[in-house]
């Protein structure tokens, strides 16, 4: 990978942008696209866009990922300024404990992120007939280092979301460890697939819109913003999806998967046979492998907001392989996450001007 793009992916990745309060993760990405794109511009919700027109395009082809990852929101400041916190998409609440959190405060007058801890009682306090258990979300406290409920509500205002402390760093040349590879990774496979466009642009003859969507986390509600509002021909979906070759994974339920060796290629349901096709076609053009994934019903992408729109979007779904999805140790290869803008800017430059996709009967 280009150092330019690994430095613009680090800045993605540990910039917080949780789900409702994506902007300064959006900021950060609209500056990237720019000098790639012919226009950019924003929506109501913050989603966030960048086209290239060709003179002649007849067809929208829309690069989607989303922006926003998981959290904790600020729910209930207890007498003792003790913080309890609702989950901000899906939390693990056993994975969370003596976690770092950094909260986004809207009191005014605070201006730096107020560092919270999830609460540990030391081992040797717990109950030990308690100890096995795995408290839920709202039996976790949140140490703010406040004395009393007043001074942590002088910090911190009911509704203020918090992120993970936990920053992205390179575990070996072509590992990288992050807390928000869901989904960071899919705004910047927009981004790359519109730069490397943009090179190549005498072989364009569509119009492309790279889209960084919010909150997939809590609904896939900006996809379904985004469909309605940019109405693509066709729709080219970026996530991460389960990498299952750590200990204890039945692949005969999950299937089989592996870091380093393709992006995984969504097959079935809401994916169009005509799409998957030119992207498999793309692929081996490229010399890239994808790893096929069996998906007859939902995806869990921004993919199911989007193709049931407008009469039926033609969309497609490469996924990254990671392990340890929703933690704070979301672990891939960067050879895959380079390889899936590839493929979808080789299926793009290879569109025609007035292509279609309809159903083969």
């Amino acid at each position: 990978m280009r150092n330019e793009s690994l430095s613009f992916l680090h800045r993605l990745l540990d910039t917080p942008s949780p789900s409702g309060f994506e902007g300064p993760g959006q900021r950060l990405w609209l500056d990237y696209v720019k000098p790639s794109a012919q226009r950019t511009w924003t929506d109501a919700y913050g989603n966030c866009f960048g086209e290239i027109v060709p003179a002649g395009a007849k067809r929208t082809v829309a690069v989607c990922g989303h922006a926003d990852e998981i959290g904790l929101m600020v729910n209930y400041v207890d007498s003792q300024g003790f913080v309890y916190c609702k989950a901000i998409g899906g939390i693990d609440s056993g994975s969370i404990v003596g976690k770092r959190i950094q909260f986004c405060s809207s009191v005014a007058g605070v201006k730096n992120p107020v560092i919270g801890l999830v609460g540990a009682t030391a081992i040797h306090l717990q109950d030990k007939d308690a100890s096995a258990k795995v408290r839920k979300l709202h039996e976790l406290f949140i140490d703010i280092g406040a004395k009393d409920q007043a001074s942590a509500m002088a910090r911190l205002n009911i509704g203020d979301a918090g992120v993970f402390l936990d920053s992205s760093m390179m575990m070996t040349e072509e590992l990288i460890v992050a807390r928000a590879l869901d989904n960071r990774i899919g705004t910047f496979v927009a981004a790359e697939t519109l730069r490397l466009v943009a090179e190549r642009g005498n072989d364009l003859k569509v119009r492309v819109v790279a889209v960084s969507t919010v909150q997939e986390e809590v609904g896939l509600h900006g996809a379904s913003m985004i469909a309605e509002s940019v109405r693509p021909d066709i729709a080219l979906v970026t996530d991460v999806g389960h990498s299952t070759d750590s200990p204890g994974i039945l692949h005969a339920q999950h299937g089989q998967f592996k870091m380093g060796e393709g992006p995984k290629i969504a097959v079935g349901g809401a994916m169009h046979p005509g799409v998957v096709a030119r992207l498999a076609a793309a692929a081996a053009a490229k010399s890239i492998p994808l790893q096929r994934a069996a998906t007859p019903g939902r995806s869990g992408t921004d993919t199911d907001a989007i193709f049931t729109r407008g009469g039926g979007i033609p969309s497609g779904l490469l996924s990254l392989p990671i392990r340890y999805m929703h933690t704070t140790v979301e672990l891939a290869n960067l050879r895959d996450l380079r390889q899936i803008s590839e493929v979808f800017a080789e299926m793009i430059l290879a569109l025609g001007a007035d292509e279609q996709m309809v159903a083969s009967l």
